[in-house]
């Protein structure tokens, strides 16, 4: 039976079947060989998507510019204080506004709620390009990585994740992990795991998928055997960083925790970062393959 994603957002990851997210990491290989070899032909010429950023960004915004440009789609970028939303105009006409006027709308903020909301009014395919509780298109990416670094099948591949995994990535990362059969571990004080709740759901998921979901404190049995080690800031809702990810943390209370306790990193010394291990820049890259994947998906004819 062929996968049709025509139409949908991309919210979070547990929206979608194991098999749908399949099918998106296969487009991604494809579009992303046909770039490579000089023979991508654009499948969304026409389209207009809306970039309704209220946080910063370097690689999300990149992605789905060049995405939709190298598909022959348009993009609007709308930043902070660019629109009325929330203020002069709820996040209901805000989106009926958008939906009437552009054919998608990517979003990147803080409350999980308003993108929900946007998608619940806007008529078009809504994507999460972050917010507190998910980071879709990142977890997509990450995995699609490994993927291409990896000579194992998905359901072989053990990843561990180190950190703070209350926020958006370790929510992301098990949610990932477990619709794919993966063997996916956290690493954190028990009072910084993720919901008990999406780790309920998620445990749910592993069942049907064969995923292995492990939370402990215990860094040394999380890390042994894995395949991928993933990090994050160590002030949550900063940007992020991975020996598979990116990038260091850099804003002033990252200064001031290096200053404060005489550290010389924060998430990854400069030697793991630059090393051979490190692909911190193929994941970067990446992240352009797979926010087109989900484009092409939900927005092709």
């Amino acid at each position: 039976m062929t996968v049709d994603l025509r139409g949908r957002s991309y919210l979070n990851e547990l929206d979608f079947t194991g098999r749908e997210i399949h099918h998106l990491l296969e487009l991604a290989a494809r579009l992303k060989g046909d770039r490579c070899a000089g023979t991508e032909k654009p499948r969304l010429t026409g389209r207009h998507l809306a970039l309704l950023f209220d946080k910063a960004s370097t690689r999300t915004r990149c992605a789905f510019v060049r995405a939709a440009a190298d598909q022959g789609a348009a993009t609007t970028f709308l930043g902070h204080g660019d629109t009325h939303i929330g203020v002069k105009e709820s996040v209901a006409d805000t989106a009926r506004v958008l939906g009437r006027m552009f054919d998608a709308i990517a979003y990147r903020g803080s409350a999980h709620t308003l993108v929900t909301d946007l998608a619940d009014h806007a008529g078009v395919p809504v994507y999460n390009g972050l917010t507190d509780a998910a980071h879709p298109t990142r977890s997509l990416c990450d995995v699609f990585t490994m993927r291409e670094h990896s000579r194992k099948p998905l359901t072989d591949i053990a990843y561990c994740y180190l950190g703070d995994a209350r926020n958006n990535m370790g929510n992301s990362l098990l949610a990932m992990g477990a619709l794919l059969g993966m063997d996916v571990r956290i690493a954190a004080p028990s009072r910084l795991w993720p919901d008990p709740v999406l780790v309920a759901d998620c445990r749910a998921r592993a069942e049907g998928s064969g995923a292995r979901i492990t939370l402990t404190d215990d860094v040394e049995t999380a890390v042994r055997g894995a395949d991928f080690l993933y990090t994050d800031a160590w002030v949550s809702m900063g940007e992020h960083a991975l020996p598979a990810c990116s990038p260091r943390l850099r804003h002033r209370r990252g200064r001031d925790v290096l200053h404060n306790y005489g550290l010389d990193a924060l998430e990854v010394t400069d030697a793991v970062f630059s090393s051979p291990a490190s692909i911190v820049f193929d994941q970067a890259e990446n992240r352009l393959h797979t926010v087109k994947a989900v484009l092409v998906a939900t927005l092709e004819d």
